[in-house]
This record gives structure tokens, C-alpha cells and sequence, in this order.
């Protein structure tokens, strides 16, 4: 069968600088094709190639065929009629891929009104047609909503189906699920599976997620530096990785920090109770005479965490698990039970008490740069929490303490004077790491701290997790929707679901032997790499 799109020793350089080089693939009907590497590798470039929405000053060479045509050559106005009909794209975002201001209807079908000269009439009805298609029938009623009335699952299903409207023959996916829950992330990846297969498109499919690709993918490409290192069929290329960068991929993928050194005294204190915590938001009236209605974010949540512990707090999006985060931070209040840090309530002491407490208490949030101020160096920006709490404090002192942090989590005190833009992502998660530690507190609350990273930047934040827990004795409460990360780096762990505690246990026993329903769900939505192998060699 002829392949639907081939690229043939595509280059494309910006500024002089090279950022693909000879890259060469061919994408089959009906078949996918799966494009991994690391951030900056080229994977999303190869793809703005394809569709031809590369940035300004780029320049590119080589060869794009696709139905006997060279797109490198086509114009804009030709691109214009080839986008969204023969080849559509699904972004990493939905968030930022779809317009605030416009209903999901009228997205969808903008498309179709515009390559198909449908009827506004015709074009809702196919709209309908589609959402159904992607599991958002009518009784969801989308068509008049807005994306901000979405949950992330829908959003990302609403790009899918603005993509798949046109039925274009060539569909490339960029980093589909990264964001998504585990139970999200296998409904989508099941949905555009079946969609390729019904459909008979080819398709591209982009992630620095190894087992996303080696589940879904026919054929697997590895990127470095511009350049596919390693291709080949998905079973035969992972038994016969010979690139040293593939066999780093697969080893990260798979990595599990050492096993802590000493057991954890249960016995001690707890650090951190919480107990019949209550919090609820009000949700929008329907008119000025209804009746208030409440969402109820955390119902009833009690457990302890012991010093020098890891505990993981797992669940879906909307569980709970941030807002509960927030209220053990002091930036929530409770609206009922009872929160205490070292035996003391923060939310009734006094002010200068509740600061002097804080310091025992940090946070690292999951989009370091989007937390940082990029005019403030990394000395302000991490000696900041000092500044503001630890007035006693000199200059002097600050700087010191600030270079030590920053050599503790493996960089140097010469970086101090850098500013955030000037690192890489696993830098910069590495300065917030150091700033949570700038206080020397007892207890960090660590939500999503690797969601974004590429998977061997990812071991090495949870190495250096795992050092610090050991060297400086903290404990970690640590969010994430990421299981396998959660195994790796907690003791215990808990699991949430619409606000409850419906599971807690050791970390091991829960992710073997879940006894409810929701967290079997859970661990078997989890894409795990050698599951993954291990069907497709059965298949």
C-alpha cells in the first residue's frame, strides 16, 4: 500500500541553526507511527513541518510527498485547503488550542463549513455526528458550552473531533495525553486507536511517554538532536535497541529510585494531622431566585503523615487533591475539621506564630517556570521565602544559605546570578526544589513535580527526591496522577475520589492488591512499558 504522507531528508533550520536534520519517515494508512525523544529533540518540529506552520525565519528543505505533491513547496493558500481536510492536527493543549470566546459547536463545524461549503444547518448536524463519534453525545449538551466549561478529558476529546471532522487522511497527534488522568489517558488513546483503524488514517503519534508509545504505535522512531536515530517495527526496535540515547530512553522509563535506607517509626508523632477535613466552593446559580448549589471538593479526609515519610495522594482531576493540598499549605481555610503541623493549628494561632510555623512547610508546583519571575535572578527568587519570613536574616546570610540549597540539589552557586529562562526544564524544576528547601523545612508538598519532564530528566528529580529524603530527613506529600511515580517514591499512599479517601495503605500492597473498585481502575488504566511489550509480542 502506498503510505499516505513521506518525508524524505527533511532539514529545517532557524536562524542558521539547525533543528532537523535528513529526517525520513513514511506514515501507512490505517497504521501509526510513533515519534519519541526528548524535549527539543525535534519531534514537535517534525510535525509544524508536516502541517507547514513552521515559525517565522525558519528554513526548510527536502521532501514532503504527500497525494504526489511536494508540501515544502506549497503555498499558503494551497496549505490552507490541505489543514483540517487531508491533514489535521491534535495539540498538546486543548486549553489553549481552542478559543475561549466561541462555543464548541461553532469550533467544530468551522471546519467542516469551511472545506466542505456546508450550511450552518448541515455543518451542526455533522458537528453532533462527530462529538458522538468521541464519546460526547447530546446528553452532555456541548454544543452551546465553552471550553472553560469543560473538563480536561472533554476538551481534549472536542480537539479530536475538530480534527477528525473533515475525515482527513492524515491525522498527527502532539503529546495527547500528557496532561490527562490515567483513566483520561486510556479513554483517548483508546479513541484515537479506534478512530485510525475505522478510518484508515495514518498517523503520527508524538510523546516522551515510552509506554504510550510502545502500546499504540505499529512502528517507533527515536529522536535526537534533529536526527531519528533508531526506527523499526514497536516489538522488534525495543528487543534490539543498539543506540546508547534509546537505551538511556528505555532505562529512564523504567527507573525506580533506590529503596529508602531506614524504615520509617511510625510510632513518632505524626508531623502532619489531618483530621474531617471539609472544604466546598459555590457553584454557579442558575438564576437569582434558585437555589445555591455546592461542589464538594474535600468531604470528610482524615489520615496522618509521619516524620521523615512519603506519602502519595493519587486520583482523578476533580477529586480533591489540590484543594486539599491548598488547605494544608494555610491557603485554604477549612470549612470544617481540623488541620494540625507540628501540634499546632495554622489557621487558629496567631499571625507571627502561623509564619514562624510556615517555614517548616513548602510547596513545589508542577510548572516551575510559570511560578518563577523571570526579571528576578534564582538568588531572589530562591532566597525569597527567607526575605519575606526570616527577617533576623542578613544579606549576607541569605546569599550563603542560597548557594548552599542550589549546590544541594546538583547545581552551582554561579547559577545564582542566572535568570529562569536560562535553564532547562529539569534545571528549573531543580530551583524549585531548592527553593522549598531554602527554610530547611520538615514537610514539602510536591504537587505534579514531574508531569512535564521528559523521562530521564524525571529520574533525576526523583533521585534527587529520594537523596534528599534520606540526607536531610524530610517528608513529602507527594500529588500526582502519574502511578508509576507514586510507586517509586512513597511509603504509603492514598486514593481519592470525588472529595473521599477510598483507599490507604503501603504503597506496594496498594498498587498489587487494590481492594476497591475505583483504585483497580486506576492501577489497570496505567500504562506500564513492559505490559505493553509483553501484549503486542502475545498479539
Amino acid at each position: 500500500m502506498t503510505p499516505a504522507l513521506i518525508a524524505k531528508d527533511l532539514c529545517v533550520s532557524i536562524s542558521g541553526n539547525p533543528v532537523l536534520r535528513n529526517v525520513s519517515f513514511a506514515l501507512e494508512q490505517g497504521k501509526i507511527l510513533g515519534l519519541v525523544g526528548e524535549s527539543g529533540s525535534g519531534k514537535s518540529m517534525s510535525a509544524l513541518s508536516v502541517m507547514q506552520l513552521l515559525p517565522e525565519g525558519a528554513r526548510q528543505t527536502g521532501e514532503l510527498l504527500f497525494e504526489d505533491k511536494n508540501l515544502t513547496s506549497a503555498t499558503d493558500s494551497q496549505m490552507t485547503k490541505v489543514r483540517g481536510k487531508d491533514i489535521s492536527m491534535v495539540f498538546q493543549e486543548p486549553l489553549t488550542a481552542l478559543n475561549p470566546t466561541r462555543t464548541i459547536g461553532d469550533q467544530v463545524c468551522e471546519g467542516l463549513r469551511w472545506h466542505s461549503r456546508l450550511s450552518r444547518k448541515e455543518a451542526m448536524k455533522r458537528t453532533i455526528i462527530v462529538l458522538e463519534r468521541v464519546g460526547l453525545g447530546l446528553e452532555y449538551g456541548l454544543i452551546d458550552r465553552f471550553p472553560h466549561q469543560l473538563s480536561g478529558g472533554q476538551r481534549q476529546r472536542v480537539v479530536i473531533a475538530i480534527a477528525i471532522a473533515c475525515q482527513p487522511k492524515v491525522l498527527i497527534a502532539d503529546e495527547p495525553t500528557t496532561a490527562l488522568d490515567v483513566t483520561v489517558q486510556a479513554q483517548i488513546l483508546t479513541l484515537l486507536k479506534d478512530i485510525v483503524q475505522q478510518e484508515q488514517m495514518a498517523m503520527l503519534l508524538i510523546s516522551h511517554d515510552l509506554a504510550v508509545v510502545a502500546e499504540m504505535a505499529d512502528d517507533v522512531a527515536i529522536m535526537k538532536d534533529g536526527v531519528i536515530v533508531e526506527r523499526g517495527p514497536t516489538c522488534q526496535l525495543f528487543d534490539t535497541l543498539s543506540h546508547p540515547y534509546s537505551k538511556k530512553l528505555f532505562d529512564a522509563s523504567n527507573y525506580v529510585p533506590a529503596p529508602r535506607q531506614e524504615p520509617v517509626d511510625e510510632l513518632a508523632p505524626p508531623l502532619l494531622q489531618v483530621n474531617n477535613v471539609v472544604r466546598r466552593y459555590p457553584l454557579p446559580r442558575g438564576n437569582m431566585f434558585s437555589r445555591r448549589q455546592w461542589h464538594q471538593a474535600v468531604q470528610h479526609v482524615s489520615f496522618d503523615l509521619a516524620p521523615r515519610q512519603s506519602l502519595g495522594l493519587v486520583g482523578e482531576s476533580g477529586c480533591g487533591k489540590s484543594t486539599l493540598a491548598r488547605t494544608i499549605l494555610g491557603l485554604t481555610p477549612p470549612e470544617g475539621g481540623r488541620i494540625q503541623f507540628l501540634g499546632k493549628n495554622p489557621y487558629t494561632i496567631s499571625h507571627s506564630d502561623r509564619q514562624d510555623l510556615q517555614l517548616g512547610i513548602q510547596a513545589v508546583f508542577q510548572d516551575p517556570y510559570g511560578s518563577f519571575d523571570p526579571r528576578h535572578t534564582v538568588e531572589r527568587t530562591v532566597g525569597e521565602p527567607l526575605h519575606l519570613m526570616r527577617k533576623d536574616f542578613s544579606r549576607l546570610q541569605r546569599r550563603k544559605r542560597v548557594h548552599e540549597v542550589l549546590e544541594s540539589v546538583g547545581l552551582s552557586s554561579a547559577d545564582a546570578n542566572k535568570y529562569p529562562h536560562e535553564f532547562s526544564g529539569g534545571q528549573r524544576q531543580r530551583i524549585a526544589i531548592a527553593r522549598a528547601l531554602v527554610t530547611n523545612p520538615s514537610l514539602i508538598v510536591a504537587d505534579e513535580p514531574v508531569s512535564a519532564l521528559d523521562v530521564s530528566i524525571r529520574a533525576q528529580i526523583l533521585d534527587l527526591f529520594a537523596d534528599l529524603r534520606d540526607r536531610l530527613g524530610m517528608a513529602y506529600l507527594f500529588i500526582s496522577h502519574d502511578l508509576s511515580v507514586v510507586q517509586a517514591i512513597t511509603d504509603r499512599v492514598i486514593v481519592m475520589n470525588a472529595g473521599r479517601i477510598v483507599e490507604e495503605g503501603p504503597t506496594e500492597e496498594v498498587f498489587t492488591r487494590p481492594k476497591h473498585p475505583y483504585t483497580q481502575v486506576l492501577v489497570a488504566a496505567a500504562p506500564d512499558l513492559n505490559e505493553a511489550l509483553h501484549k503486542r509480542r502475545r498479539q
